[in-house]
């Protein structure tokens, strides 16, 4: 009578009246379904039934404590499709009908109860199981399968990215340490004023990525050992534009969305005389501020052809002098108890 093999679902009576777990029992196994698990005890197949995993339940309202209503509120929270309830009763007036189908049963039957009858809706009920089952199965298939998509794409761009950094940290003479540190310090930064452990990770590898517009900026700017012409600074300033073209992508990763905002926004200043928008306060983005107070410091700190390495008072001094103007004040507030920690990451990504 069953038009589906079920023999593997597994099928749980509840009736306080051994005859009829009996009667239902011998039923269904002798349609093929035999991994069916009986209860009598109320009681002991609610805990089981909360324990365990099953296809359907016939259940009996009229027992002794836990009723059968008791128990469809106790499993309220199940997956109905997945794990469907057949109530089978002697109480079948109309208002006992409607509670049960209001407390989650998705079918009714009444005693005396008519056998090939229950075989056809058990068959009915096992197919929705089966169908719901698969469909989570295949849902949690796909899930796995774009979070491990999603994980190569992050890769490919993180890979891509670091090439891009590298490129441009060689053409301008910078150190892949210069720029590894920028990471790390702005992590630390991010870290202290509370932000989430998925974004500070954003901006650790998003940070180094702050000056690769400077790849587009003709060497005879770039390189230039004296000081630019008007002409030639502007060319120079350029590069957060041509940064952001460079990392915005029509469809971006969080990666190259975060590392196009701060390629962007990393020389506008708080008091609004930065460039390349001339964004004054909270109007940058806070990624940019925690970079470009970070660049700086370590700028400072750093030897260069054209100057020797600041002293950590001297360079902090500096930073505090610009608080309000160049620099987010907050964040240059928090920078004096973490210039142990700063100093800590030079010393361990220090410059060759």
């Amino acid at each position: 009578m069953l038009s589906k093999n079920f023999s593997h679902c597994r099928v749980v009576i509840v009736d306080d009246v051994v005859a009829n777990v009996r009667l239902l029992e011998s039923s269904l196994k002798a349609f093929g379904l035999r991994n069916t698990i009986s209860f009598s005890d109320s009681a002991v197949a609610l805990d089981w039934l909360k324990k365990n995993p099953w296809n359907l339940l016939l259940l009996d309202i009229d027992m002794p404590a836990p009723n059968g209503f008791e128990i469809l509120r106790q499993l309220a929270d199940r997956d109905r499709s997945a794990s469907p309830i057949m109530i089978i009763t002697a109480l079948g007036d109309a208002e006992n009908r409607r509670t049960g189908l209001e407390l989650g049963a998705n079918d009714y039957i009444d005693k005396p109860v008519d056998l090939p009858e229950i075989i056809l809706r058990v068959g009915s009920n096992l197919a929705l199981s089966e169908a719901r089952t698969a469909l989570l199965s295949a849902k949690a298939g796909l899930e796995d399968r774009v979070r491990e998509r999603t994980a190569q794409l992050d890769e490919s761009y993180g890979a891509v990215i670091r090439t891009l950094t590298r490129a441009a940290a060689y053409r301008d003479n910078e150190t892949g340490n210069h720029i590894n540190r920028i990471g790390e310090t702005s992590a630390l930064v991010a870290s202290v004023i509370g932000m989430d452990e998925a974004w500070i990770e954003l901006l650790r590898q998003a940070a180094p990525m702050h000056d690769v517009g400077k790849i587009g900026i003709p060497d005879s700017i770039l390189l230039k050992p004296g000081a630019l012409t008007e002409q030639e600074r502007l060319i120079m300033n350029e590069h957060p534009l041509i940064g952001f073209s460079i990392l915005n992508d029509d469809h971006p990763s969080a990666l190259t969305r975060m590392a196009a905002e701060i390629a962007l926004n990393h020389h506008e200043k708080w008091d609004g005389s930065g460039y390349p928008n001339r964004l004054q306060g909270e109007q940058i983005p806070l990624s940019a501020r925690i970079v470009a107070l970070c660049d700086v410091y370590d700028a400072l700190r750093m030897e260069r052809p054209y100057k020797s390495a600041w002293p950590v008072e001297r360079a902090l001094a500096h930073i505090h002098e610009q608080s309000g103007l160049h620099f987010d004040p907050e964040l240059v507030a928090i920078l004096d108890p973490l210039i142990s920690d700063i100093e800590a990451i030079r010393q361990r990504l220090g410059d060759p």
